[in-house]
């Protein structure tokens, strides 16, 4: 297996015990309900993460440490996989480090989110990045369907959320927006009012757990993803909104899912690693 940032760290910025940040791949595809192959992508992130530089935006956030996990068996009932996934993120955090979390589809955040809110036995808010909602409840019959995961940590768990770049959504997700109080600006605001910065409510949770679906880019930036929709952010808008976010709250975790990477470009995969590594310096 491929750590993060291989042949970059020392034995003890990879030392589990001291490590401020555990990367947790999760090859999930199960529920995925247009393109195929992100089982591949926490494989795909973790090599391409090899070619990535120490320094982002002069720091160096694998000073911190970075260990790499055991990816999680992501077979047999899906209950069961995201209490796995659970277990993960909530060891992390009681161990006082921040799980990134490498996907896989988006499911997935279901089991993280719900480990790191247990570990830290309070309220924790979802900044999520995006090209869908995924607020569907059991889409295609499936509870715990990529399209369904935020449905289910809005109304069952009552975990606020805030969603940045969505631009494509169904009625049923329109109203359980306004139901569920979910903050949202979407794409077209985003994009053509080149919005760099948002700032969350005053009574949205200090402990922020960061869901970045690579689909919220824009496919000219980022093709490699499952259910790509055009009209998306840009690289650095993401990243400048997840920043601005973050601004006086504490990134508890964090997750990158739906990419699906391909055997002739290696783009997507590397433009997924920098991301990874560019949250880890949120914190």
């Amino acid at each position: 297996m491929t750590y993060f940032l291989e042949g970059e760290l020392s034995d003890a910025e990879r030392d589990p015990a001291t490590a401020r940040f555990r990367v947790i791949p999760v090859p999930l595809e199960r529920t995925v309900s247009y393109g195929g192959g992100t089982e591949g992508g926490p494989a795909a992130i973790l090599e391409a993460s090899v070619e990535l530089e120490r320094l982002y935006r002069d720091a160096e956030p694998c000073a911190a440490g970075i260990a790499t996990e055991e990816p999680v068996d992501c077979t047999g009932p899906l209950p069961e996989v995201m209490e796995r996934i659970a277990a993960r993120t909530e060891a992390a955090v009681a161990a006082g480090a921040v799980p990134v979390t490498l996907g896989g589809e988006h499911a997935l955040s279901y089991g993280a989110v719900r480990g790191v809110a247990r570990a830290l036995g309070r309220p924790v808010g979802i900044v999520q990045i995006d090209a869908h909602a995924d607020l569907r409840k059991a889409y295609q019959d499936e509870r715990h369907s990529h399209a369904s995961v935020m449905q289910l940590l809005a109304e069952e768990d009552g975990i606020r959320i805030a969603q940045y770049g969505v631009r494509a959504m169904s009625q049923e997700e329109v109203d359980r927006r306004a139901a569920c109080q979910v903050v949202s600006i979407d794409a077209e605001e985003l994009v053509t009012g080149n919005i760099q910065s948002v700032t969350l409510p005053e009574d949205f949770p200090r402990d922020i757990y960061v869901s970045f679906d690579v689909d919220g880019l824009d496919p000219a930036i980022l093709p490699d993803t499952g259910t790509p929709v055009p009209g998306g952010l840009g690289y650095y808008q993401a990243l400048n909104i997840v920043r601005s976010a973050l601004a006086g709250r504490n990134l508890a975790g964090c997750d990158v899912v739906e990419l699906a990477p391909t055997a002739d470009s290696r783009v997507s995969n590397f433009t997924t690693a920098q991301i990874t590594y560019a949250l880890m310096s949120f914190a």
